[in-house]
């Protein structure tokens, strides 16, 4: 039976499940294909718990963890509203195929309309096709405002050295 919840992150096995689920995101080729460093596996839960415009869900599968999303909250300065970005996003290998993602998703989506934002974003890879069609079926699309400019791109640089 699938149950999607809402992280609490005072509560351990939530806090145990979405640092396992995480870890094994990061070592997926898809995230990366290294384990999260012993600092972020130490402090991510505290770091969390922290900001009040983090938001987290699990997915249970029969009690054990199938799945997890970590969304940060953004603002739309154009439609001067809130907005949920989801940050990280992944299905257990074991579980994969079996609709969770999409059930996720849905979650992700009412919460979204509960809290009145006004769009949902994610950055995906190019070559993760699998994740692309999850996402375009459940109505996500590449961001352009303009087809003469072509759609927006992600950039990063990176500041400070990196805990490890």
């Amino acid at each position: 039976m699938l149950n999607i919840v809402n992280v609490d992150f005072n509560k351990p096995q939530h806090a145990q499940d979405l640092i396992n689920m995480l870890n094994m995101y990061a070592l997926d080729p898809m995230g990366g294909g290294e384990a999260l460093s012993d600092y972020a596996q130490t402090n991510l839960i505290s770091e969390l718990n922290k900001r009040n415009t983090v938001r987290a869900i699990l997915a249970y599968v029969n009690d054990q963890a199938a799945g997890f999303a970590i969304c940060i909250e953004g603002f739309s300065t154009f439609a001067c509203k809130s907005l949920l970005n989801i940050h990280d996003f992944a299905v257990h290998p074991d579980f994969r195929g079996q609709g969770i993602g999409n059930k996720m998703m849905q979650h992700l989506t009412t919460l979204s309309e509960q809290l009145g934002y006004c769009k949902m974003t994610l950055e995906v890879l190019e070559g993760n096709t699998r994740a692309q069609n999850l996402y375009r079926a459940e109505g996500f699309a590449p961001y352009e405002l303009n087809p003469e400019f072509g759609g927006a791109i992600i950039m990063q640089k990176k500041i400070g050295a990196q805990p490890v």
